[in-house]
């Protein structure tokens, strides 16, 4: 039986939420993974010292003890002091800056992106090194944001040339080429994303487990992300974007945007990477990459995987939450041992 090893895996983009739903994700990351870059867009979102530690203790204790560091973000506002900045900077890896309404919880976001109106806190965290993590897409038309997006992220790298910035959750070549362009933009890119298309999402029946923002788009996009992704582009990371939302609030009008991908994780991408045959590069794309591009030393963790068929579930539940996973009910090639 084949087996390989992931050494330290990193999720360099998650969604824990809180309350109950932490309870039920945070150890399906935790168990496998050394550690995870969470998102702050909680009701309220994380924008305070208070708020930041307590979070990540909540996330601390939903992990059952296991070896797993949770690295906390701020909520992006343009009026941040630097002697705030200063003060919090060693308790945080990035802040995550949204546009206002584009995405979950992002109500309270960006309102404009004017490079004027971002100058005060994005000259402070360059001073202070602390890196820029960035929802981009506009709100035009739904399969053009991201690209609409990109003269933003040129207009804010040339503007702080020692600003580290990374482009969450790419969907697009645009952005694939955009990563060679400046020397201080980086990017994650998500499981699913290397893997469906538009068509997988609405093409025949809605699927609604599959809908996500950014949308997925074209097949040239998703090849681009996934040749880029095989050959571990030292600029990009993997970063799931698994966001839980309860089954009810996704199989309904008006469904929840977001793919549950964090218990499927490693399995799919080490299938993915052995059928293309770059299964060597899996270790640097969602290990090495990113803790050369945040300059930081993980949990030592090795994960185990052998090429043996695992039955996704078809829910997780925890008390009265219930979450349905990308792939439910479907067969995957390798599982995790242990």
């Amino acid at each position: 039986m084949r087996t390989f090893e992931i050494n330290s895996p990193l999720d360099m983009h998650l969604h824990l939420r809180d309350g109950e739903m932490l309870k039920l994700v945070g150890p399906l990351t935790s168990n496998t993974f050394s550690g995870a870059l969470i998102m702050p867009n909680l009701v309220p979102p994380i924008t305070t010292k208070e708020a930041l530690l307590s979070y990540k203790q909540r996330i601390l204790e939903s992990c059952n003890g296991d070896d797993f560091e949770p690295y906390v973000t701020l909520f992006f506002k343009d009026d941040y002091s630097f002697s705030f900045l200063e003060d919090i900077k060693d308790e945080i890896i990035a802040i995550k800056l949204y546009p206002a309404g584009i995405t979950t919880n992002s109500e309270t976001g960006v309102s404009s992106m004017d490079i004027e109106n971002l100058r005060p806190t994005l000259e402070s965290m360059s001073k202070l090194g602390i890196p820029l993590c960035i929802h981009g897409e506009t709100n035009g038309f739904v399969m053009d944001r991201e690209k609409e997006f990109m003269p933003i992220y040129e207009s804010i790298a040339s503007s702080f040339p020692n600003l580290k910035i990374i482009m969450e959750h790419i969907t697009t070549k645009d952005a694939i080429e955009l990563l060679d362009k400046y020397d201080n933009l980086y990017a994650t890119v998500t499981l699913h994303h290397l893997l469906i298309t538009l068509d997988d999402v609405a093409g025949g029946m809605l699927q609604p487990h599959l809908f996500c923002k950014p949308i997925a788009k074209r097949p040239e996009d998703r090849d681009a992300l996934l040749n880029a992704a095989l050959e571990a582009h030292p600029k990009l990371m993997f970063g799931s974007d698994s966001a839980p939302h309860p089954k009810h609030k996704k199989e309904c009008c008006g469904c929840a945007a977001g793919v549950f991908t964090s218990p499927i994780a490693l399995q799919v991408l080490t299938e993915l990477f052995d059928k293309n045959g770059k299964l060597e590069n899996l270790n640097a794309f969602v290990s090495l990459n990113a803790q050369n591009i945040y300059d930081f030393k993980p949990v030592e963790k090795t994960i185990k995987l052998v090429q043996k068929d695992f039955v996704v579930p078809q829910i997780y539940t925890y008390n009265s939450e219930n979450v349905v996973p990308m792939y439910a009910g479907e067969t995957l090639a390798w599982s995790i041992e242990g």
